[in-house]
């Protein structure tokens, strides 16, 4: 007598040898090579042979999910008419870096409240018309919303300062989520509790903030490729940019921060990370502070 075997056992078993023949599939030369220069091209991310095992990595629960048994068809369906339309996207999301926390970078919140914004307000910024800055590479949003803060912060006590902020990043899916403007309880840790108490609503059960909307009114978002030759409606005061162009070779950063200075007011204040720097890039700008500098 033959034994019967339940159909849902036979799938899930054939689900779990196709995910593990996934785990060890290796992505080829070639298929590298067209993802890199994909990457590099779209995004301007460096993308070297010692990058193969984190592409490798980061592409498996795409395949995953579109069901495919190898990198090769997962390379041959992001080329296609049909991947270029629905699967682009994805492809942003998994490859770039969304690592970001609110007050980032303690520094550059005192060299806006002591100097910068002090300098500008003194030649009328934020009084005859709104102070425009912009959060490039804006993540999930704490860099905007930590913007917001500080920005409401020192508004208070000086009538008429307005204010609006600009933030944008590649990834459609990331600034949904900015959007959103919900953060876990250990995402607001370095928040001082004032700004928390003044500025972030907590869900019932306490696990989770939502930026008031005082600040989430403060900020579109819009999605930017750094590669295109982007202008912006309205040139800029102020230009945080972040940690975003290390992943950039060095002539691609120098064409990026010309295109940031061409959307920046003349003494108007560029932002960067400490691991960043402008040494040797012909820029129309003078520093002020370490990776803090004015255009010209």
């Amino acid at each position: 007598m033959s034994r019967s075997t339940d159909p849902s056992t036979d799938q899930l078993k054939q689900a779990m040898d196709k995910s593990m023949n996934l785990v060890r599939s290796e992505m080829g030369d070639a298929e590298f090579r067209r993802f890199s220069d994909l990457i590099q091209t779209e995004l301007g991310i460096k993308m070297p042979p010692s990058k193969k095992v984190l592409l490798q990595s980061r592409f498996q629960k795409r395949l995953r999910a579109l069901g495919m048994s190898g990198y090769k068809e997962y390379c041959d369906y992001v080329f296609s008419d049909a991947g270029r339309e629905q699967e682009r996207m994805h492809l942003i999301d998994v490859v770039t870096t969304n690592t970001t926390h609110f007050f980032r970078e303690p520094k550059h919140w005192d060299i806006m409240n002591n100097i910068v914004l002090p300098e500008l307000w003194s030649r009328g910024v934020g009084r005859s018309s709104a102070l425009r800055i912009w959060s490039a590479g804006c993540s999930s949003g704490e860099e905007p919303y930590t913007l917001g803060m500080v920005l409401h912060e020192w508004g208070v006590g000086r009538q008429g300062f307005d204010f609006s902020i600009l933030a944008t990043d590649i990834s459609q899916k990331i600034l949904a989520e900015a959007k959103r403007a919900v953060y876990s309880m250990d995402k607001v840790e370095d928040v001082p509790m004032q700004y928390k108490k003044k500025y972030m609503l907590k869900s019932k059960d306490k696990q989770l903030v939502k930026m008031d909307a005082i600040l989430r009114n403060k900020v579109s978002f819009q999605q930017l490729n750094f590669m295109e030759d982007f202008r912006l409606q309205n040139s800029q005061n102020i230009i945080f940019c972040r940690n975003v162009v290390i992943y950039f070779d060095r002539s691609t950063q120098e064409v990026l921060f010309n295109k940031f200075c061409n959307n920046l007011q003349p003494g108007g204040y560029l932002f960067i990370g400490h691991s960043e720097s402008l040494s040797g890039m012909t820029l129309p700008i003078r520093q002020v502070a370490p990776t803090v500098f004015q255009r010209l």
